[in-house]
């Protein structure tokens, strides 16, 4: 069992957790990631830690309410449990001296990017940040970004907050009006990433992603993660979870990814329904476990 410190919707339903985990937080380093199961027949989710303390043995990870699995982690609060957290996996960020380097953040791929971010401008980067969101109410960790990053670019596709637009407009603005860069990391949707690669391809910037494909045991034994790369299978959970951009099949990544989707989508009616029963249960003076409800 792995306690959770602190638990902080930072936007409209994404949500921090402080988990202690003392010997992840010991090895963890920038773009690796956990496997978390909450119960026993529950799935197997990966999310990327955020940052590390490892004095106080914990971890920090962000978590956005999409399916069942990530509904019911963000309806956990300080002191509840998860049943299991695996890690730290996959290999961790290439962080050198690379000289000007953009990263790029999309909805929560912006709490994947940060600890790219800061490590990158440890150790001597000029680092740019650009950043997206649906809206404002979806922009997450500006704060952060600022705090390790030489300048901050935010766009919003409703233009409520920062310029309107998407992460690549400000990123093909840049490069039209002569910014050098020699990197670019882009982590966030598929499009996003995809898009990106397309930009930068033309001008021969070396680009870095980070993908989550589906993925179960996070050893490279179930082949879930599998992707391609440079025509090759690469397994994202252990070969990754960064490749270079350039050499990414996205179009298969994509395919890929919606194999589960009427699964998902079934699987998550099921929970909304689950969740309204107990609603009228103890209308009807009938309260039902929370644990009950966790059932697959």
């Amino acid at each position: 069992m792995f306690k959770i410190v602190q638990a902080e919707f930072i936007a409209a339903g994404i949500k921090r957790f402080v988990i202690e985990a003392p010997r992840i937080a010991r090895r963890q380093k920038a773009g690796q990631f956990v496997i978390l199961r909450l119960y026993e027949q529950g799935e197997r989710i990966p999310i990327t830690i955020e940052s590390s303390d490892p004095a106080r043995g914990k971890i920090s990870i962000v978590v956005q309410a999409v399916g069942k699995t990530t509904h019911l982690l963000n309806s956990l609060q300080p002191g509840d449990d998860i049943l299991d957290v695996v890690g730290p996996l996959g290999k961790p960020s290439e962080i050198a001296l690379f000289g000007d380097v953009a990263v790029i953040g999309g909805g929560v791929g912006v709490a994947m990017a940060y600890p790219t971010a800061a490590a990158l401008k440890a150790v001597g980067n000029q680092v740019i940040c650009i950043m997206g969101a649906r809206s404002r109410e979806l922009v997450i960790l500006e704060r952060e970004m600022l705090q390790v990053s030489d300048r901050v670019m935010v766009t919003t596709d409703d233009g409520s907050y920062g310029d309107q637009g998407l992460v690549t407009d400000k990123l093909r603005q840049l490069l039209e009006n002569g910014e050098h860069l020699d990197r670019v990391v882009a982590i966030g949707p598929i499009p996003m990433m995809r898009a990106v690669a397309d930009i930068t391809r033309d001008k021969n910037i070396r680009t870095i992603v980070s993908l989550n494909p589906i993925m179960i045991d996070g050893t490279g034994m179930c082949g879930g993660c599998r992707v391609l790369v440079g025509g090759k299978s690469r397994f994202a959970c252990v070969d990754g979870p960064e490749f270079d951009a350039h050499q990414v099949d996205f179009s298969l990544l994509m395919q890929r990814n919606a194999t589960y989707r009427e699964a998902e989508a079934s699987s998550m009616e099921q929970f909304v329904r689950g969740r309204q029963a107990p609603i009228a249960a103890e209308t009807a003076g009938h309260v039902q476990c929370p644990a009950q409800r966790c059932e697959p």
